[in-house]
């Protein structure tokens, strides 16, 4: 089931719709019979609590002065029995007669209530209330999932009033000091498909081993604070014994201006054993959707890149939503790479040898450079490597749904990253520079030889390949490459994941060949 209408990401109803393509993928992982089945369940029985608290609190009380009456008492039946269900589960274990009763019983009520919600509900309410008040409502359904106790709560009252709010503020610490002390919370955000690879796997149990709260339920300075997917392969290197970062010739912070007249950070990577004369140069941008993350979350990516290619990489500290909202932030790219291109000697570097790359919405801002660039008649990189690129805002292909619970991004983190991204301007997801997949071949024509590398358990992953699809179309020499058994930002996890090591190799192999065409 999916909503038949188009809504802005940061819609409520469109996070409702993630929050239930979410469930339902991880339904099918138990119908199917793998991953951990007692860590699946976990999951659910967090993600439909935080779900119908906040439901309960900032829809639901709408639908009576809408004439929806019946559909309020249906709809809050259906979470009661919910909860009920979601409680004997907490207290019982796979396998138990009573447990897969009411497993069975709990997927065959929430797809009926999801077949309820998107294909009546959700459309007549929208229709009511008109979509301007949708990401109003939005926010407060995302502020709600931060007070909602993770844990079903039947017998709490749910009026959606002080009542409410009040008895989830009680049972918020109490579930979570339970969760602590059984190692529950240690599970919630790991990826339990049993779809990952070994090496994979521990990367994403070490991410949730650190209890970070859900990205998509916080506000970007508290989600600012939580641990990164670096902080997950650092983990994993001390358990391992393995010493980091990965060295290489030197480290240097340059400040820069920005697209604005301020100032940003372009951090500067020339490798450990730089060949003799002007280096080509590499500028990777970093992912986290607009919104997390910065030039430290993705620093072994650029390390690992310096030390296989031969190549100074620099890496812009562009400025981030929601404090600087699209186009800021491709903006300040585009501003790093002319500095660049004409301060290239001051670096060390060779200004007729530049590549391009990034990863996640760093995948995004490279082309996006590039097309900048091509229609302003200045010279385009050698050559771009797209890392797990966005390449459209709309929730596209297959991957939406198969990867919809992916970790460390799923479907509710991408709407929540673009919602902040956005913010004020709906007509950014349809502005070129976001959507590459709508622009023509003719506009695609100009990018140089190009990889884009995708993983198997990201969302991204179909929009990725489809770009490099209409690539191939477009006549530009294009490579391909996906990587099974790996999630979103796995590329720079090359000190403990071999595929992260091959990935990093095959892009340095890709710039190298560029690099020497151009001598």
């Amino acid at each position: 089931m999916a909503l038949s209408y188009p809504t802005q990401p940061g819609d409520i109803d469109h996070l409702i719709a993630d929050d239930h393509a979410i469930v339902e993928r991880q339904f099918q992982h138990l119908e199917a019979g793998r991953g951990d089945r007692r860590t699946l369940v976990d999951q659910i029985g967090f993600e439909l609590s935080l779900h119908a608290f906040a439901e309960e609190v900032v829809l639901y009380p709408l639908w009576p002065e809408l004439g929806m009456e019946d559909a309020n008492h249906d709809a809050r039946d259906e979470h009661h029995g919910m909860k009920e269900l979601l409680v004997t589960l907490d207290g019982g274990e796979p396998g138990e007669a009573e447990f897969e009763r009411a497993l069975t019983e709990l997927i065959a009520l929430v797809r009926h209530h999801v077949s309820d919600e998107e294909g009546e509900e959700l459309p007549s309410f929208r229709a009511k209330v008109g979509p301007e008040r949708m990401a109003d409502l939005g926010r407060q359904f995302i502020a709600a999932k931060r007070q909602a106790p993770p844990a079903p709560h039947p017998h709490a009252p749910d009026g959606g009033g002080a009542a409410e709010k009040a008895a989830g503020k009680l049972a918020k610490p109490v579930d979570e000091g339970r969760a602590s002390a059984t190692g529950k919370k240690k599970r919630l955000a790991t990826d339990a498909s049993g779809l990952l690879d070994p090496q994979a796997q521990a990367i994403v149990d070490a991410h949730s081993a650190l209890e970070p709260l859900p990205f998509e339920t916080l506000a970007p300075d508290q989600a600012r604070k939580q641990p990164g997917p670096d902080a997950a392969v650092r983990k994993v290197m001390e358990e391992r014994g393995i010493d980091g970062p990965e060295p290489v010739g030197s480290v240097e912070d340059l400040t820069i201006p920005d697209a604005a007249g301020g100032e940003q950070t372009l951090r500067v990577y020339t490798p450990a054993a730089p060949a003799s004369g002007p280096l080509p140069v590499i500028m990777w941008i970093h992912g986290g959707g607009w919104v997390l993350f910065d030039i430290d979350t993705y620093d072994a990516s650029c390390r690992g890149l310096a030390n296989k290619t031969g190549a100074i990489v620099v890496s812009p500290g562009y400025r981030r939503a929601p404090e600087a909202v699209f186009p800021a932030a491709h903006d300040d790219v585009l501003a790093a790479y002319r500095w660049t291109v004409a301060n290239a000697s001051r670096i060390g570097g060779d200004p007729d040898r530049i590549g391009i790359g990034g990863e996640s919405v760093g995948g995004n801002m490279a082309p996006a450079t590039i097309l900048q660039l091509a229609a302003a008649g200045e010279p385009v990189p050698a050559a771009q490597v797209c890392v797990y690129p966005l390449t459209t805002a709309e929730q596209y292909g297959e991957s939406m749904e198969d990867a919809a619970d992916g970790r460390p991004l799923n479907r509710a983190l991408l709407s929540w990253m673009a919602a902040h991204a956005f913010d004020g301007r709906p007509d950014a997801a349809k502005d070129p520079r976001v959507d590459l997949l709508g622009l023509p071949a003719d506009r695609l024509a100009v990018m140089p030889p190009t990889l884009v590398i995708t993983a198997e358990r990201d969302v991204l992953r179909s929009q990725g390949e489809e770009f490099a699809r209409r690539l191939q179309d477009a006549g530009v020499a294009t490579t391909l490459a996906r990587y099974d058994g790996v999630m979103h930002e796995f590329f720079g996890a090359s000190a403990v994941l071999d595929k992260a090591e091959q990935a990093q190799r095959q892009a340095a192999d890709h710039f190298a060949r560029a690099f020497s065409d151009g001598r």
